[in-house]
């Protein structure tokens, strides 16, 4: 695993652009605002760029590639088309299945079950359909939290609806899978749940 995955602080923004078929994101440290991550959308089809533009965005296949400034891979997330629900797949930066997300069939809101490469549950991602505010629980105990609402040095940056921040919780230790799974869910939140 990639050390830069052992921060408990992100700050996501998506870069905006008129007539963008793909997604594409900055990671910040919010403590400094210096940019420490980059997610850009690579492999995208030509079909899949026409249907960006339509009401079936949201069933496109997605490749997102997150690196370092450096242009280190540290994680992908994919996706295969999606009729019904999404499954989306996470990689580690040598291309290992790290996890999946599955998504739940009758859940007001968004709810991801997170597993990892062996179908076995991590964590859960609930949310609130009223607001940006998703939280990564194992039993009772919250992973992390991603939510539009910031009150720390970074709070500047918060401009548009397309930031938001990524607080993964002291419990998690360093090196732990998990993380990986988190930041990738973040990405997958934006484009199968928010888009």
């Amino acid at each position: 695993m990639h050390p830069i995955l052992n921060r408990n602080l992100f700050f996501i923004k998506e870069k905006v652009g008129m007539f963008k078929a793909s997604n594409n994101y900055d990671i910040f440290n919010p403590e400094t605002q210096e940019l420490i991550l980059t997610c850009t959308e690579e492999k995208l089809g030509f079909f899949t760029k026409i249907f960006r533009f339509t009401k079936y965005k949201r069933n496109t296949p997605f490749n997102v590639v997150v690196k370092t400034t450096k242009g280190e891979t540290v994680l992908t997330v994919k996706r295969g088309v999606s009729i019904f629900l999404s499954k989306v797949e996470v990689f580690d930066e040598k291309d290992n299945l790290i996890g999946k997300f599955k998504q739940k069939f009758f859940s007001i809101g968004g709810k991801f079950d997170v597993v990892d490469a062996n179908d076995n549950l991590v964590c859960t991602l609930k949310g609130k359909w009223t607001s940006w505010d998703f939280k990564f629980m194992k039993e009772n105990q919250e992973l992390a939290e991603v939510s539009k609402k910031w009150s720390g040095l970074g709070k500047e940056l918060f401009t548009t609806a397309d930031n938001y921040m990524l607080c993964i919780s002291e419990v998690l230790p360093e090196n732990a899978p998990a993380r990986i799974l988190i930041l990738g869910a973040v990405m997958c939140i934006d484009m199968v749940l928010k888009e």
